[in-house]
C-alpha cells in the first residue's frame, strides 16, 4: 500500500462495501436502539460535558442514530451546528433547533439528507466547535477514521488545520465497525476517541 493511493483506494472502496452491507442488514429498532446507549456514552465524555459548541450531524440510514444525542446536547444549553452539503461536497454549517428545525434535502442521485432549516454560517464556522463528531464506518487500532469516500470531512479536517484549530474529533460507530487497521493515506489523521454501543475508545492525540 503507497501513499499515492494507487492500492489504497480499491482496498477502501472494498472495505466500505463489507462495511455498508452489515449496515444495510440493520433494523430501524436496531439503529434506534444503537442511537440512544450511544448518546449515553458519548455524554460520559468529559469533553462533550465542557463543551460549548459542538459540530455535528444527522445520521441517515444505517448509522448509529445521533438525534437522541443531538437533543441531549441542546437541553445542556450547548450550541450544535450541523452540516449542510454543498454542489462541491465542501461542509456549510447551521445551528440545530430541535428535530423540527431539519429539511430533508435530496441531493442529486446521493442518499437524502437532514440539514438545518435555518440561517447558514459559512464553512469557517466549523472552527469554532469544541468537538466534532464525525460519521464513518470504521476506526482502527491507530484511530485512523474510514469516511463514505466523499471527502467533505477531509475538508473539514484540513480547514480545522488551517484555522489552528484543535477540537477533540470524536467518531460515533457500532462495535464491530472498530477494527484492526484501515487502509490510511499521507494525509489522514487520526481522531482522539471513538464512541460505540459498548463504550469509548482514546487515541494517541493527533
Amino acid at each position: 500500500m503507497d501513499h499515492a493511493g494507487r492500492t489504497t483506494e480499491p482496498d477502501k472502496r472494498m472495505l466500505r462495501r463489507e462495511l455498508l452491507s452489515v449496515r444495510n442488514r440493520l433494523t430501524a429498532d436496531d439503529v434506534r436502539e444503537a442511537g440512544a446507549t450511544l448518546a449515553e456514552r458519548a455524554l460520559e465524555l468529559p469533553e462533550l460535558a465542557r463543551a460549548r459548541t459542538v459540530a455535528a450531524y444527522v445520521s441517515v440510514g444505517g448509522e448509529p442514530g445521533t438525534l437522541a444525542l443531538l437533543d441531549a446536547l441542546r437541553a445542556r444549553g450547548v450550541r450544535v451546528l450541523l452540516p449542510a452539503l454543498l454542489p462541491d461536497n465542501d461542509l456549510d454549517w447551521g445551528a440545530y433547533a430541535g428535530e423540527g428545525s431539519l429539511a430533508r434535502v435530496q441531493h442529486g442521485g446521493k442518499m437524502a439528507l437532514f440539514e438545518p432549516a435555518g440561517e447558514r454560517l459559512g464553512p469557517d464556522a466549523v472552527a469554532s466547535a469544541d468537538v466534532v463528531l464525525l460519521p464513518g464506518l470504521a476506526v482502527d487500532a491507530r484511530g485512523m477514521r474510514l469516511g463514505r469516500g466523499g471527502g467533505s470531512y477531509d475538508r473539514v479536517l484540513a480547514r480545522l488545520e488551517r484555522a489552528g484549530a484543535r477540537p477533540a474529533l470524536v467518531v460515533l460507530l457500532y462495535d464491530a465497525e472498530v477494527v484492526q487497521s484501515v487502509p490510511a493515506e499521507a494525509h489522514d489523521r487520526p481522531v482522539h476517541a471513538v464512541v460505540t454501543p459498548s463504550g469509548v475508545r482514546r487515541f494517541a492525540s493527533p
